[in-house]
């Protein structure tokens, strides 16, 4: 299986599907399944944002020791990979071929929708029960369990 290593709390935000487009410098052609591993490293300022730390407490995470870390956490599907045409602030607009989509809200918040980058629609998602310890790596990596 393909992985992405992503740094806490976004990990967690995507296994718990509030977190649908994940933003990278870099694009990818891959398609198909992913495994969401969370890295070691985590960005504690981040967690104790709204509404990031309402959203892990209502799933049960009420500090960040409990976030997973150094495990893969869910499982999805890349479904594509647009890029960030144009950003106003609060809403970023996002294509590839003739496909546009826009990133408002919570999503928008949740990521770095800087011109030039790249968005990576998650879909399908799966959230394990149990994380799968792992060592993570830059970029895609493969995992076999």
């Amino acid at each position: 299986m393909r992985c992405i290593t992503i740094r806490q709390p976004w990990a967690t935000l995507i296994a718990i599907g509030a977190k649908r487009l994940e933003t990278r410098s870099w694009r990818t052609n891959y398609r198909g399944e992913l495994g969401i591993h969370a890295g070691k490293h985590m960005d504690r300022k981040a967690c104790e944002t709204e509404p990031i730390r309402s959203l892990l407490l209502a799933h049960g995470y009420s500090s960040t020791e409990q976030l997973p870390v150094g495990a893969i956490v869910a499982v999805c599907r890349l479904n594509d990979c647009l890029s960030v045409l144009s950003n106003n602030g609060e809403t970023a607009w996002l294509g590839g071929g003739e496909r546009q989509l826009e990133a408002v809200g919570q999503e928008y918040r949740f990521g770095d929708f800087a011109p030039g980058r790249y968005a990576w629609e998650l879909a399908e998602l799966r959230p394990l029960l149990e994380p799968i310890p792992a060592l993570g790596k830059q970029g895609l990596w493969n995992w076999d369990s």
